[in-house]
């Protein structure tokens, strides 16, 4: 089935056109734009002589492939010219989205021998005699290293280092933004899992918390066990176990508006991968009990011999003994959680599933069902794009849950903290707002990294994880 297409500011080109001044031009460069699916956006004149007008004209199109061909259109008309075209995403981007600011300022000489030498010695000492100061006299306290290889960035996979990076900035921004976090990329030129493991053990001193983020299965898991077992800092891999919590606040809410509780849900987990496992292993914590995972050879369990060790391990906590394919497994189901790639749920296989009917179909950009297919057969519908109700979304999730670590100066990360996270992260929505189309609040929400934060800093301490007696106030 084919995917409707969104028009999107992702996509949004400013073309800059020399037009005839005669009658009817424009009206022949709009109908050109609309033809190719697009959207009219603003239109400003640049300049304007006797015989041509020159405007900048712009387009929402529905992805990069519609543009191209809108603009070999434009060029074709005759009484057209087409003098250039801006790509807003990429004059966004020009010279990186981040820069690091000081935090003091430098005026004077005085200033200058108090954050520089000789004054910096005592700091530099205090520190070497005890370690622990670091945490109060530097930027370690609000400082998270953002590490990648690069070989699961977004829908895009392996593109290596340097073409990670704007991902890495747009998080680094996220975590300024929202949560006053000082965040850098860390984007290492190397796919060993050991080689990941030593340079950030190397790096850690100056941060407070490491944010690993598309890292490829099953090297993610390796590379997380290991840093955990080696840092007395938080490790957290977003795209595991942001997934899972911001799943799991969606899901209760879902329940809660069907008027179900987690353990009275047959639910289905699509795409075994990293966010997978660790949003099936989540939700069982959480109190589902019937959760079946599945990937491309059919449903995960505890008899197959093709499964990797990670695999295997969640089939065994889950009880898994059942095979069968994706169409097997919602067969019934309450729940289908699509964490895997596009249209691999076929509107026959969603109207087999049981009632209440749940369905988070999260692939991005092309969700596991059309939306606009699914919606009408299902209670409750959420998908990882903004362009729908209730978006499943990471950034709803790390930069509270980071804010809340480095606040308790924490010296890891427990599953006691990620459901603490999910609870706070769920009750943002009101009961008595709650609905069908609002079971997760927009990332813009103000209230959201604070509930989070507050609600991992009191767990971390609970959990023996904090380094300080007192949390800071609220």
């Amino acid at each position: 089935m084919e995917a409707h297409a969104v028009l999107t500011p992702a996509y949004r080109l400013i073309f800059r056109l020399a037009i005839a001044n005669r009658p009817g031009m424009f009206a022949r460069v709009a109908t050109t734009i609309g033809a190719r699916g697009c959207s009219l956006g603003a239109i400003d004149l640049v300049e304007a002589t006797p015989t041509i007008h020159v405007r900048d004209v712009t387009v929402d199109c529905p992805d990069e492939r519609t543009g191209e061909l809108l603009h070999e259109d434009l060029q074709r008309l005759e009484g057209v010219k087409v003098r250039s075209v801006s790509d807003r995403a990429f004059l966004l981007h020009l010279g990186g989205k981040i820069e690091i600011k000081g935090r003091v300022q430098v005026r004077t000489r005085d200033d200058l021998s108090l954050v520089y030498t000789p004054g910096v010695a005592r700091i530099c000492r205090a520190i070497a005699e005890d370690k622990e100061k670091s945490w109060k006299l530097t930027v370690r306290q609000n400082c998270v290293a953002i590490v990648t290889d690069g070989t699961a960035v977004l829908g895009l996979g392996d593109i290596g280092p340097e073409a990670a990076m704007p991902v890495m900035e747009g998080k680094a921004l996220i975590f300024a933004e929202f949560a006053g976090v000082t965040a850098f990329p860390i984007c290492l030129d190397t796919k060993d899992p050991d080689e990941i493991v030593e340079t950030v053990v190397h790096i850690a001193p100056a941060f407070g918390g490491i944010n690993l983020e598309d890292i490829a299965a099953p090297s993610c898991f390796v590379v997380e066990r290991k840093l955990r077992e080696r840092l007395d800092i938080p490790v957290f891999h977003d795209d595991q176990h942001g997934t899972a919590v911001v799943v799991l606040a969606g899901l209760r809410n879902a329940a809660a508006v069907v008027h179900r509780t987690l353990s009275g849900l047959r639910v289905v987990v699509a795409g075994a991968g990293a966010a997978g496992i660790a949003t099936a292993r989540l939700l069982h914590d959480a109190g589902a009990r019937d959760i079946v995972l599945v990937d491309r050879r059919g449903i995960v369990n505890t008899a197959r011999a093709d499964t990797n060790a990670e695999k295997l391990a969640i089939a065994k906590q889950l009880g898994t003994s059942r095979a069968g394919s994706l169409e097997d497994a919602v067969a019934g189901a309450n729940v289908f959680i699509g964490l895997s790639g596009p249209r691999i749920l076929s509107l026959p296989a969603l109207r087999t599933m049981g009632r209440p009917r749940i369905v988070f179909a999260l692939a991005n950009p092309d969700p596991e069902i059309d939306p606009l297919d699914a919606a009408p057969e299902v209670d409750v519908l959420a998908t990882g794009r903004s362009d729908y109700p209730n978006q499943v979304n990471n950034s709803l999730v790390f930069p509270g849950v980071f804010r809340g670590l480095l606040d308790a100066h924490a010296r890891g990360v427990s599953r006691d903290i990620a459901l603490a996270a999910a609870e706070a992260l769920a009750a943002t929505v009101p009961a008595n707002v709650r609905s069908a189309e609002y079971i997760l609040p927009s990332m813009f929400d103000r209230e959201v990294v604070p509930a989070i934060a507050k609600a991992v800093s009191a767990a971390t301490r609970a959990s023996g994880l904090s380094r300080r007696t007192s949390l800071p106030d609220a």
